[in-house]
């Protein structure tokens, strides 16, 4: 009995201090992945493009964690910037615009700072102000559009942003009628899974968020999978000989607060085509 008293008892500490650090510690260990990647044969063009996703600001996740996040973003020094969605969990419940505004305003890259859309970005009163948001923040939203970069290098880059495909209209087709001339492509989109709609489309990369990576990996459990993120959940995909999928695991949580070995994420390529 003493021995089985004892378990318990460790069995209860053990549990107690896993949810501390799910729900206090590593929500707030923003790591950064990099990556390298590269296309072709020629190797003559060389970009960095940093990749932040899923902030989904709530008290749990305060406005008080964006100058870390700034921070870290600005260290890696990049050419193109992207948002890949779900700025705010619910808006109407805790929407601080004004510091979400000078934390992207601070976000910089050379070249240029794109958004898309997600699913949280359409609710909770978020519709009315994201595009807005992001505009005063110095990113361009794009919906089922896209344009064309001369990078510094003299490689041409079409970088285009499909809208949400779930409250939104995704158009895959019209997106891509915007490309021209280009000697790489970079398709975002929120949801990970549309990206089977752009292989055989002379796409090299696209960037998506939303699964936050499943955002608690529990031994033996496997964590629920949100809509169209089913089949791609987290990292690096090869979806083709050509074309790259990376899925990343978000800055903020939502439903439960928690994280656990999903720590928040901005990923950083270097590429070369």
């Amino acid at each position: 009995m003493r021995i089985l008293k004892w378990l318990l008892i460790i069995g209860i500490v053990a549990l107690v201090l896993l949810c501390i650090y799910a729900f206090k510690i590593e929500p707030r260990l923003v790591t950064v992945s990099r990556l390298t990647l590269e296309h072709g044969n020629k190797k003559e063009h060389t970009m960095k493009v940093v990749q932040v996703s899923d902030t989904q600001l709530s008290k749990a996740y305060s406005a008080k964690r964006l100058a870390k996040i700034v921070q870290k973003v600005n260290a890696e020094e990049s050419d193109i910037l992207v948002f890949t969605g779900d700025l705010f969990d619910d808006y109407e419940k805790y929407g601080p615009v004004e510091e979400m505004i000078q934390a992207l305003s601070a976000m910089t890259a050379t070249t240029g700072k794109y958004a898309v859309w997600g699913n949280h970005d359409y609710t909770g009163g978020s519709e009315a102000i994201y595009e807005d948001t992001m505009t005063q923040g110095g990113f361009l939203v794009l919906k089922n559009e896209g344009e064309t970069l001369n990078m510094a290098d003299g490689g041409t880059v079409f970088i285009g942003g499909l809208d949400d495909s779930l409250h939104g209209q995704t158009a895959p087709k019209k997106l891509l009628s915007y490309r021209e001339r280009y000697d790489y492509s970079i398709i975002l989109t929120h949801e990970p899974d549309i990206a089977d709609e752009f292989i055989h489309t002379e796409t090299q990369l696209v960037l998506a968020g939303h699964s936050h990576g499943g955002q608690l990996n529990l031994p033996f459990i496997e964590s629920p999978r949100p809509l169209y993120a089913q089949k791609y959940k987290k990292g690096l995909y090869q979806l083709s000989d050509d074309l790259s999928l990376y899925v990343n695991s978000g800055l903020g949580t939502t439903f439960i607060h928690a994280r656990f070995r999903v720590p928040p994420e901005i990923s950083s390529f270097i590429i070369t085509f």
